[in-house]
């Protein structure tokens, strides 16, 4: 239902600003000036609260002669998206940088530059993606930058210490407590950790720009799904919510439901491997083993209702090409009874374990306020006090049809985060069981339909780390601009705080806490006989 006193005052502020402003569905476009920028975020982050998601910068140049810079927020109070736009030079892109004002935009203002070219005034600027020894004035999200172009690269070495008085620890890229690439310098005094510095992007696999370049709108859903080997089904179904809604589909109710189903499942599956991975680093392994025990029901689930354990390969643009049976639904309650019953069983032993409580209490702190200055995610940022949650704030597929809590503590410590995803569990298993009663007849697939060209999509779907975002901009048979942010990229940056002061032998679970997907947050560099052979350009 639309929100009017929530509309007027962006109208107010867009009228404020020397601004355009235009609503389409529950996206809110602020289009402005590059000087009022900063005051506009500021207002939307800082005065309306708003969650700050991500920024897609875009070579628009041949559509209008321009550069853009978008700034994605959603005010989940009032249930909307708010895409804040501006117009830069085409010859010369500059943006002045709201890192003051929002400091989440730190990242994504730096992909921009190194991707599309943009610069940014107001900030120190570095290189987050392309590795030292990219040419300078190649960036390879323009559009006259052919997805198969590879420069000839060099083999430089990269180090991101700094002189300091304190020991310095390595941790990465290849480590037994980290299961993908990813480097940490920790700075120690004795056993304590006094800062933390990250250097990731190590896997950037080129997604955004194949998508662009060489694939059609339906191809992209299985792309999408291959972006994170966890939670691949959450990303196919950001990506087709966004097209959808960009094109107004009405995607069959059976479809939704189906798919909401089967988010559920990724959840439970995410979480319990979560739980294992985290009892593994506590030294308690027969808890890590139990817990797979138990998950092998859930994989077993999915395989039923989708045909895989994983990467299901169901979903479409206009609905799912796979339905549920009444067969199936009965053998999926059956399971979902016996999965409640065995997972609360052992979670009650789990947690009185002394090693574990005393490793997760008070370790790994993220204070509220932090984890609202840094837009934080999912399970870390309610463990945190951040009471947020796509699924109720705003609410995609099924999700208007279930009853479910949203968990939240306030210590948030690594306990916190762990209780989160252990409380979520239960949330899950009720919310699967509630829509496959409730699952209406009808079709599973739209079957004709047509994607106009021009037009804008913003989804966030709610991945068991935290909300996925997908913007999408249409072209002509397909994306003209995709931009995905994964929750993992939100959450990095928090480690700084939830490290400092800790123990050095806390930052395997400290970092494992947030979950991190180290591939669907980042460049992948293939090496062999000791020469780089081929660069994958972008995610």
């Amino acid at each position: 239902m639309p929100n009017p006193e929530a509309i007027a005052k962006y109208v107010e502020l867009a009228e404020k600003s020397s601004g355009v402003i235009y609503i389409e569905g529950d996206t809110i476009h602020i289009i402005v000036p590059a000087s009022k920028l900063v005051d506009v975020a500021d207002i939307v982050f800082n005065k309306y609260n708003c969650s700050f998601r991500v920024c897609a910068g875009i070579d628009e140049r041949p559509l209008n002669g321009h550069f853009s810079l978008v700034h994605l927020f959603t005010d989940d109070k009032a249930g909307y998206y708010v895409a804040i736009k501006t117009y830069l030079s085409g010859d010369n892109p500059v943006a002045p940088s709201i890192v003051s004002a929002v400091p989440a935009a730190d990242w994504c203002e730096m992909e921009a530059r190194d991707l599309v070219g943009i610069e940014f005034t107001g900030r120190e600027t570095f290189r987050l993606v392309l590795p030292p020894w990219w040419p300078s004035n190649l960036h390879p999200l323009r559009k006259d930058v052919p997805y198969n172009y590879r420069p000839e690269p060099r083999i430089e070495s990269e180090k991101i210490s700094y002189s300091s008085e304190y020991g310095v620890i390595p941790l990465g890229p290849y480590h037994p407590t980290l299961h993908e690439p990813e480097y940490f310098e920790l700075y120690v005094e004795g056993e304590r950790i006094v800062d933390v510095k990250y250097r990731g992007f190590h896997v950037h696999r080129g997604i955004e720009k194949l998508a662009e370049s060489r694939m059609n709108y339906q191809q992209i859903n299985f792309l999408a799904e291959r972006i994170c080997g966890i939670c691949g089904f959450v990303h196919s179904t950001c990506y087709a919510l966004a097209v959808e809604k960009a094109a107004k589909l009405d995607v069959p109710e059976r479809a939704q439901f189906i798919r909401s189903i089967v988010l559920e499942i990724e959840r439970i599956h995410s979480h319990l491997l979560w739980l294992g991975v985290a009892f593994h680093l506590l030294g308690y392994d027969a808890g890590f083993m139990h817990v797979w025990r138990t998950r092998e029901r859930v994989m077993w689930l999915a395989e039923l209702l989708t045909g895989s354990r994983k990467t299901y390969g169901i979903n479409l643009i206009g609905g799912v090409r796979r339905d549920i049976s009444e067969d199936k639904k009965q053998k999926a309650l059956e399971v979902l009874r016996e999965l409640n019953r065995d997972f609360k069983s052992l979670i009650e032993v789990a947690l009185h374990v002394p090693q574990v409580k005393r490793r997760l209490t008070g370790t790994g702190v993220l204070p509220r306020e932090y984890a609202i200055k840094l837009s934080v995610e999912g399970p870390t940022a309610r463990a945190s006090g951040v009471n947020k949650d796509a699924r109720r704030d705003l609410p995609y597929a099924a999700y208007k049809y279930a009853s479910f809590k949203v968990p939240v503590y306030s210590e948030g410590d690594n306990l916190a985060r762990a209780l989160v995803r252990i409380d979520e569990t239960f949330e899950s298993i009720s919310i699967i069981e509630q829509l496959l009663d409730k699952l209406p007849g009808g079709p599973i697939l739209l079957s004709d339909f047509e994607i106009p060209e021009g037009k804008v999509g913003v989804q966030v779907v709610e991945a068991p780390r935290g909300g996925d975002i997908h913007y999408v901009v249409t072209g002509k048979g397909a994306p003209y601009r995709w931009r995905v942010r994964a929750p993992t990229y939100a959450n990095i940056p928090a480690l700084r705080i939830m490290l400092r002061d800790q123990p050095l032998a806390d930052a395997p679970i400290t970092i494992a806490s947030i979950d991190p997907c180290f591939s669907c947050t980042d460049r992948v560099i293939v090496i062999r006989d000791g020469r780089v052979k081929r660069i994958n350009l972008l995610r």
